[in-house]
């Protein structure tokens, strides 16, 4: 058990003698770190864009709502709906009831064209005829200034999201549909969720504006539980009147998000990669620099007794505190900056913008110091090695 001891007893011994150098070596120490911090801050922050658009989209599902679309969809867009094809998902069994009314939202889905606030450029903007049944549908649905809309009547409600990031989207202002300009009266919140990302409008009156007929794109139906979905997508799957696909709206929403979070993710990655290296090679020079002032100081350590493996593993803690304090500089320095930033982005499937905030989750800090981790341990590895090596007659000739 002695052994044991004496060699951990070493180890921080050197360990300590070399944070306390620090401050004769600011300037190196200085670089590494803050090279790590930077690899950190990118890598946290790009995927916080990531997550915060998956979250705007996991939050949009309930687990007791269905979505109905034209079969061979994969989203609204290209989708299309009958009157009579809504009138039999409505009256479908499973289907929630409110005072005997199904809970089944029948909605149109466009998109118009506006400036951004940021940059005055235009983007896609979702906007969604719905009826009355659509208010209840949604989880959290609320006005938080204004009211809400008047059935029949050329006029909008907007959510918050859509309100802070594009032009016009306040109450009193207007919105371009054609040729005309309909009054926004209300703005909504919806838990945070893609509906927030909308402009909302009356069906009927929307389809009047677009030349729709009567159609519509989805179907939106609260079931009486989750329990229920099997048998409701079967009743519409296998009537012969009906050709729609069934799925959950938490299903419908996750696979929304797969091809923007991997993107983001696959980018974030690749760039935190590449700052990677540089940052290791920061760490290399620091410990280096270290193993090189440290020399003679190393050299009669060991004359004294302490061994080959005590210098390595001291040399190697000294740059993974130095990389984890980087890390965590990094990654407060990401918190700070980016989490509950609002911006909106591409849905490449609906190719409409959505709205949502960055967020920094404690996975993604994790992920981060982990990384500090790695680049820590990979520059001290080889001054390390080195350090072990000092050659012991050939330092203490030069005190």
């Amino acid at each position: 058990m002695a052994g044991p001891i004496n060699w951990l007893s070493q180890v921080i011994s050197i360990t300590k003698f070399g944070l306390l150098g620090i401050p004769g070596r600011i300037g190196s120490v200085a670089a590494a770190v803050c090279g790590i911090a930077g690899v950190v801050t990118v890598l946290v922050g790009v995927l916080s864009i990531g997550a915060g658009f998956r979250r705007a989209l996991e939050v949009s599902g309930s687990p007791d709502n269905a979505v109905v679309l034209r079969s061979g969809a994969d989203s609204e867009m290209v989708s299309g709906l009958s009157r009579e094809d809504v009138n039999l998902i409505s009256e479908a069994p499973g289907v929630r009831r409110d005072n005997g009314s199904p809970l089944a939202s029948p909605e149109l889905f466009v998109i118009i064209n506006l400036p951004t606030r940021a940059t005055g450029m235009d983007a896609n903007v979702p906007m969604r005829g719905v009826e009355k049944a659509a208010f209840q549908v949604r989880d959290h649905f609320k006005i938080e200034s204004g009211r809400a809309l008047e059935w029949g009547k050329n006029e909008v409600i907007v959510g918050a999201g859509a309100s802070g990031q594009f032009a016009g989207l306040h109450v009193g202002g207007k919105v371009p549909v054609g040729r005309f300009e309909w009054p926004v009266v209300g703005i909504f919140s919806a838990g945070g969720s893609t509906a927030e990302s909308e402009i909302w409008t009356d069906a009927r009156v929307l389809q009047a504006a677009y030349d729709r007929g009567d159609s519509y794109q989805s179907v939106q139906a609260r079931l009486e539980s989750p329990a229920k979905f099997q048998a409701f997508k079967d009743e519409l799957t296998t009537n012969p009147r009906l050709n729609v696909k069934v799925v959950r709206q938490n299903d419908y929403y996750a696979e929304q998000s797969t091809a923007v979070t991997k993107l983001i993710n696959t980018l974030g990655f690749l760039v935190a990669l590449l700052m990677a290296f540089g940052a290791v090679f920061g760490a290399l020079n620091t410990m280096y620099t270290s193993v090189s002032v440290r020399k003679r100081e190393i050299a009669t350590l060991r004359a004294l007794g302490f061994g080959a493996s005590a210098v390595i593993a001291s040399v190697m803690l000294e740059s993974l505190a130095l990389a984890l304090g980087g890390g965590l500089l990094g990654g407060g320095l990401a918190y700070g900056a980016f989490n509950g930033f609002h911006t909106s982005t591409m849905n490449w499937q609906s190719f409409s913008q959505v709205t949502f905030a960055f967020q920094v989750t404690p996975e993604l800090l994790t992920q981060g110091i982990v990384w500090a981790a790695l680049i820590g341990l990979l520059g001290g590895l080889f001054p390390a090695l080195r350090a072990s090596r000092v050659s012991i007659s050939a330092a203490l000739r030069d005190l």
